[in-house]
């Protein structure tokens, strides 16, 4: 008889400590809040910077306030590299960035986002879903980086300049504004420019002083930054790079937060990552009628040429970056065509 009631006593016991781990951890997600900066590099007229500020306000909203993003577009705060490192020391931090950023600490993204891969919109979103970039997310994880989205595609980039650019001979002796990404640096050398890494914010006063003679982009951000007011009128369509975004976030803190509202942030970021993209696709030619009508001209551009140019940077051009990185992209790349063209 001791036996029994000593063993309905420790069950008894057993039963109230786990329904009070059980009501601890619904009180503790219930006064859950969290305060998180997310920064990029983005004008506030930009598609991305309003995107951006569209999923902040639904993630407050549907968390009731329990998770708040605080938004600082026009790298205000820590961008480019500095972003993704505030990330990966566990801080209360979003980064907003290309993901080259990433590649330097997964050399696989550098890859991932390499000149001249993509025709179009449609198979950077079908590869960034394949089984391939999900163990390469996997291994970013290990380095303390939780991606959130890759898919904030802002358009095609192309050389913004004040002459007309059809071949490689074309840009000799021409400094063109860059990010400070190696895979930018180095992609517009071989394009056969001279790279000028600066910061966004002081793109404008260098191209109005003369240090640089252009830039890259995409039209969406030429109109909507102005760039055509500073009298780089000539866009050659090289298309040389995807323009891309992914939305980081410290693991560590990412464990913090209550799996229901992982769920919300998850996504949120991802359903404004597809309504942005069909706006892009949408909105394109009206972009490029709005360009010519503030006085944008556009040509086309050799691009075998331009391609011949930088195949090398996937065989020891980009830190980290191999040829069979390079394979097993167009592996899948051929793959997705494939079922595009059924």
């Amino acid at each position: 008889m001791p036996k029994l009631i000593t063993s309905v006593l420790l069950i008894t016991v057993l039963t109230s400590l786990v329904m009070l781990s059980a009501c601890q951890q619904q009180n503790s997600e219930e006064d859950f809040t969290i305060t998180l900066r997310l920064s990029h590099v983005f004008n506030v007229n930009e598609e991305l910077a309003k995107s951006i500020e569209l999923v902040a306000e639904r993630i407050n909203t549907k968390t009731d306030g329990a998770v708040r993003i605080l938004t600082y577009p026009g790298a205000q705060i820590a961008a480019y590299k500095d972003g993704v490192e505030m990330v990966v020391r566990g801080a209360y931090f979003i980064s907003v960035e290309d993901p080259s950023y990433i590649g330097d600490y997964v050399p696989e993204f550098t890859a991932l986002v390499g000149p001249m891969l993509y025709n179009n919109y449609d198979e950077y979103m079908a590869l960034v879903r394949t089984p391939m970039v999900e163990s390469w997310l996997a291994k970013l994880e290990d380095k303390g980086i939780k991606v959130l989205s890759l898919e904030y595609i802002f358009g095609f980039r192309n050389l913004i300049t004040d002459r007309v650019i059809t071949r490689p001979e074309d840009l000799v002796g021409v400094k063109l504004r860059t990010p400070g990404s190696k895979l930018f640096i180095e992609t517009i050398n071989a394009m056969g420019a001279n790279a000028t890494p600066l910061p966004w914010g002081e793109t404008f006063s260098a191209l109005q002083q003369g240090v640089v003679d252009g830039l890259e982009g995409s039209e969406f951000t030429n109109l909507g930054a102005k760039v055509y007011e500073t009298g780089k009128t000539n866009v050659a369509f090289t298309n040389h790079f995807l323009g891309t975004c992914g939305v980081y976030i410290s693991t560590e803190v990412w464990a913090k937060i209550p799996p229901k509202y992982q769920q919300i942030i998850e996504y949120e970021f991802a359903y404004e990552a597809q309504q942005m993209i069909s706006q892009l696709k949408q909105n394109h030619a009206q972009v490029i009628k709005e360009l010519e009508a503030k006085g944008v001209q556009f040509n086309e551009i050799d691009r075998d040429a331009f391609a011949a140019r930088t195949i090398s940077l996937y065989d020891g051009g980009l830190p980290g970056v191999t040829v069979e990185m390079y394979e097993q992209i167009q592996a899948e790349l051929t793959k997705i065509r494939a079922q595009a063209n059924q």
